[in-house]
């Protein structure tokens, strides 16, 4: 698991540092408020990804060991094509994009989704590196891209759209031959269809109701504040979240190995020496974006967007819960209890509701960021139940120990080698 592990940590480093280049451009070019219209359209996409991948998500990893690629893919095509028309008819009628970038946005999901499905299929098959080269490759073609375009006298939003039609592009014609001498399993493709449904519907119930968590507050923020607040909202949380850099990449490696690991203890055993070693990394980038003087987030980011460290210590809470929740997340759904994560992102959808209508008129930003550490850290406390009640696990299997520091050692041998 260590050397994987690696690879996807080393991944997501690159890519979020692509992909906060990409707000640094548009944030010296665009300005805050050029910031929060790409947030906007980036999320009305993503929740057209949620449609789709009830069928062409997470779904696909769970089940390619099992059935093999070929009778999955079909059927998340012919998914992945009805989704966007769904999300024509949607988007059209009700404004979760910026004006005019409506036809944009459904057109980049259905590209998306087809990288999704092919990137699914190989984590399903543990092509990690594969998996990993190809989202690298997708965040510096956006990057090389929007940068090139952004050199024009009349920079605007469209740059960013150009760009990402030809980064996503490439990445599902590339993702799409490296699947293609994938092994072919016994199921139909009616069969695969249904599995794919009932795994992937429960999964995408919990994704959806976890984005809404992350990105409600995007919505409430651009009504009740203004789109160049977003803008500094949206700088906030994606340097916040690079705590959750090693956590997320740890556990889509959990997933695949618990996926295709039948022992109970030793899924439980992964699953804890994970938790532990997110929580530790999460914790050490928060202190870190904690010390950066705001003046340097102004030299980097623009000049509009100051204010950044107070944000991420009312931030900071929820960081630590969520990352620790990656490990928990992952577990239930590789072990096939995809349900509980809907439930607690569920649970945490309703503190964001509650809280959000509350704090965020009245105090702005810091009222998003106490909504959102409270609606992580709900969520965390039943995912916690629930593991607690599956695994019997003591409370000193929760502390580090010998083991957890030889792993620590051996996972620093491999960086350092």
């Amino acid at each position: 698991m260590i050397r994987p592990a690696i690879g996807t940590i080393a991944t997501r480093t690159v890519i979020t540092a692509l992909n906060l280049l990409v707000v640094v451009a548009a944030g010296n070019k665009l300005g805050a408020s050029g910031i929060g219209a790409i947030s906007l359209l980036v999320l009305g996409i993503t929740f057209i990804l949620l449609l789709n991948n009830v069928v062409g998500g997470g779904g696909l990893v769970y089940l390619a060991p099992r059935h093999g690629t070929s009778a999955l893919r079909w059927p998340a095509y012919g998914w992945a094509l009805l989704v966007a028309g769904v999300a024509w008819f949607v988007l059209h009628r009700f404004p979760l994009v910026p004006e005019g970038l409506a036809a944009h946005a459904v057109a980049l999901a259905f590209l998306q989704s087809f990288c999704s499905i092919h990137l699914g299929l190989l984590l399903g098959r543990e092509r990690i590196a594969a998996h990993n080269l190809l989202l690298v490759l997708q965040a510096a073609i956006l990057l090389g891209c929007f940068v090139w375009f952004l050199q024009n006298d009349d920079a605007n939003l469209l740059d960013y759209v150009h760009a990402a039609y030809i980064a996503h592009g490439t990445t599902a014609v590339l993702s799409g031959i490296a699947t293609l001498d994938r092994t072919r399993g016994g199921a139909s493709p009616v069969s695969a269809l249904v599995d794919l449904f009932q795994q992937g519907s429960l999964a995408q119930a919990a994704n959806g109701l976890q984005l809404l968590n992350y990105r409600l507050a995007y919505y409430l923020v651009e009504r009740f504040v203004g789109t160049a607040a977003l803008g500094l909202y949206a700088v906030t949380t994606q340097l916040a979240e690079s705590a959750w850099l090693a956590p997320k990449s740890l556990g889509m490696v959990l997933y695949a190995r618990v996926s295709n690991t039948p022992e109970a203890d030793r899924q439980r055993d992964l699953t804890l020496t994970v938790l532990k070693a997110a929580v530790g990394i999460a914790l050490i980038t928060v202190i870190a974006l904690l010390v950066v003087p705001d003046a340097l987030y102004r030299t980097v980011f623009g000049p509009s967007i100051t204010g950044v460290a107070p944000l991420v210590l009312l931030l900071a809470p929820g960081l630590i819960a969520m990352s620790a929740s990656q490990a928990i997340s992952h577990y239930l759904s590789g072990s096939g209890r995809v349900h509980h994560n809907t439930v607690g992102s569920g649970l945490g959808l309703l503190v964001t509701v509650a809280l959000g209508f509350a704090l965020i008129p009245d105090h702005g930003l810091r009222g998003a960021a106490i909504t959102a550490s409270a609606a992580y850290t709900t969520a965390l406390v039943y995912q916690l139940i629930i593991f607690q009640r599956l695994t019997r696990a003591r409370l000193v299997n929760y502390l580090p120990d010998a083991n957890d520091v030889e792993r620590l050692r051996t996972i620093w041998r491999r960086i350092a080698g």
